[in-house]
Formats: C-alpha cells, structure tokens, sequence
C-alpha cells in the first residue's frame, strides 16, 4: 500500500523544519545506507549494470529530497525518484516510507495550499 504520490513540492516552515530534521534526515540517511548495501539479486553483467543504476537512481533521490529540506520543502520529484529506484531494488518498505514524507508534519499533502 502506497500514499498517494506528490504532485508539487510542499513548503515546510523554518519552525516545523528545525523540529522535524532529525527525522527526516534519519529516513534519508537510513534509505542511503540500504541502498549502498543491496547486492544485486541475480547473477551477471546485464544484472549488475541495471543494479548500479537503480542504486544511483535512488541516491540521486535522496540528494534532491536533502537539497529540497535545507530549501525549506519537500522536493516532489526528489520522492518520486527514489520510491520508484526503491522499488526497482526491491525495497519497498522504504519506497513507502520515502512516500511518507511528505506527511511528517502531520498534514496531509493535499491539505497543502500554496
């Protein structure tokens, strides 16, 4: 089961950012090392290029979700990336924790009007 994906980006105010950056820098960081340790699950050339690629995918993610929070927002396409190289590597759990993120304030992103 899967929140529903992240149109736009969603601002987040300096307040609710100070509060919640250990969090969301724990999910990202977390995400990072799990990517890094995957092997790939099948054997061969072919497997491991696809694999390196999903990796670099999914860390590229993480990179535009950490440059998005210091910017003060949750960077939409930076979610969408990494859930769906996550997903590729057959992470899944995370994928949805990624695509969590958007609620880590406690509001929902469709209530988001800006």
């Amino acid at each position: 089961m899967t929140s529903r994906p992240l149109a736009t980006d969603k601002a987040v105010d300096p307040e609710s950012r100070a509060r919640l950056d250990p969090i969301f820098m724990q999910v990202v960081l977390d995400t990072q090392a799990q990517v890094q340790q995957q092997a790939p699950t099948q054997a061969g050339n072919l497997a491991a290029m696809f694999h390196k690629e999903q990796q670099s995918e999914a860390l590229q993610g993480c990179a535009m979700l950490i440059a998005g929070w210091n910017a003060g927002r949750i960077d939409a396409a930076g979610i969408m990336r990494t859930a769906r190289a996550l997903r590729g590597l057959g992470l899944d759990d995370l994928a949805g924790r990624i695509e969590k993120l958007p609620g880590i304030d406690g509001e929902a992103p469709s209530e988001q009007q800006e």
